[in-house]
């Protein structure tokens, strides 16, 4: 295989990745974050059925392994529930980082390969360089490596785990359909069930109005009801809301008064208990279902007069407030926390990318318990929020060389609408200059261009 120079300077298109290892305390965010969905009013009966948490993580869905997680690096090896150890590992020690690791179906079998691959060939020749502290001096400049499926190997090994996964889980589901010996008493009442699982589903649906959907679409049916069970009987907990009561009476009682005879569809300890969780990879349970809705759409029904658009809610920098209009977010800010974007933007002649990387800055610095203002590090994120007031911080930025960097085009948070509001034009007439391409020798252009070099490498490495 050719060497693959895919060093980067920027922006890559692979996900938000944390590549940041800070100078005073090493630590790191190994995996994106996201800011809590806003809380559904009034869900309805039955809203939960056959429908688990989006975005699968694979690594839990399932069974717990004996298998080993080695490092693709050295002899270091930990057991499988031990993953952000070993990720945090690799991170650290060997400045490498796996993108989309809750996708990969198998990570054992996954480290074991790359692992194999790594002894025979340099990891430069699959993984993309990315250069933090550009703008620094040369001794503070890092490279991490990304491994990640916008390598065809990657991608086909991700594919094949992911397979191998699915028909194992389908093999599964159907010893369970035709399986005689299945004998359970219902969690609600006193009767037992012998033969096929469905005539217990049925019948708590059915006689409790409890349903986890329907026979067909669930799989490890056993473990999944013994769960259930166990929430119940030990550990005295709703299975909707998750509250735990004093005693199995209350506990029922409250279920039957509240309607809570279904399950949390946002809890992620129940995904590896529906099928649909394994269909595709990388797709979440929502997007193979409106996949499904969109062949019974017809074609010829345009009327879209009904659709109602649901507003994108943006986070405060500083607290949980969420706003459903960015002058309202950008309003917060300033009365609330004594902190202007608007006003920072003007000041430092900002373009959109800058205001990009500033933003994913403050978050980063704020979630990490710092103070982006003057690094002093902070037990909680209360602390750092009361010392910025009290010490006049809000608006107090270190020199730009410290944020102005390219590992801050990645979000710190992934669903970070804040981001998408940010001004991408100049009102006040201090906009970047767009420069025209010189297109008066186009031949030499093209005998000097970053693509017809690599193309010549390729052809001499092959």
């Amino acid at each position: 295989m050719a060497a693959r120079d895919r060093s980067v300077d920027h922006g890559a298109d692979h996900g938000s990745v944390d590549l940041v290892k800070h100078s005073s305390d090493q630590d790191s965010i190994l995996e994106p974050l996201c800011f809590p969905e806003r809380p559904e009013t009034s869900p309805c009966p039955g809203s939960a059925l056959d429908r688990p948490c989006p975005g699968v993580d694979w690594t839990g869905l399932d069974h717990p392994s004996s298998e080993l997680l080695v490092c693709l690096f050295c002899p270091e090896s930990l057991s499988s529930h031990q993953k952000d150890v070993l990720l945090k590992h690799l991170l650290l020690q060997h400045k490498l980082v796996i993108a989309d690791v809750k996708l990969i179906a198998d990570l054992p079998q996954y480290l074991l390969y790359w692992k194999g691959r790594f002894l025979e060939q340099p990891v430069e020749d699959f993984c993309s360089v990315i250069k933090t502290n550009s703008q620094g001096p040369v001794e503070k400049q890092e490279e991490y490596y990304l491994l990640c499926d916008v390598l065809p190997e990657d991608r086909v090994l991700r594919e094949r785990l992911q397979q191998k996964r699915l028909e194992d889980v389908l093999e599964q589901q159907q010893r369970e359909r035709e399986d005689t010996s299945f004998h359970r008493p219902c969690m609600f009442c006193s009767d037992e069930f012998t033969g096929n699982r469905s005539s217990l589903l049925n019948h708590m649906a059915k006689e409790h109005s409890f349903s986890i959907g329907l026979p067909d679409n669930i799989v490890y049916c056993n473990q999944f009801l013994d769960t259930l069970q166990n929430k119940l009987d030990s550990s005295l907990q709703c299975l909707y809301c998750e509250k735990t009561f004093r005693d199995k009476t209350t506990l029922k009682d409250h279920m039957r008064k509240k309607s809570h005879r279904r399950i949390n569809s946002n809890n992620r300890e129940y995904d590896r208990f529906y099928i649909i969780n394994y269909l595709e990879l990388g797709k979440t349970w929502e997007e193979v279902q409106s996949e499904d809705d969109r062949e019974l759409v017809d074609d010829g029904d345009d009327d879209w007069s009904d659709w109602q658009a649901h507003p994108v809610s943006a986070v405060c920098l500083f607290c949980e407030h969420q706003s459903e209009t960015m002058d309202l977010i950008y309003s917060h800010m300033k009365d609330c926390h004594g902190f202007d974007l608007h006003k920072l933007r003007l000041d430092l002649s900002l373009h959109f990318y800058q205001q990009v990387k500033l933003v994913n800055f403050i978050r980063r610095e704020i979630h990490q318990s710092r103070c982006y203002g003057c690094e002093s590090r902070f037990e909680s994120k209360q602390e750092v929020l009361q010392h910025l007031t009290s010490e006049n911080h809000v608006m107090k930025l270190p020199p730009m060389s410290t944020w102005n960097q390219p590992q801050y085009y990645f979000p710190t948070y992934e669903n970070d609408a804040l981001l998408c509001t940010l001004s991408d034009s100049d009102e006040d007439g201090d906009g970047v200059p767009v420069i025209a391409e010189d297109i008066s020798n186009l031949r030499a252009i093209k005998q000097n261009s970053v693509l017809n070099q690599l193309l010549k490498n390729r052809a001499t490495c092959s």
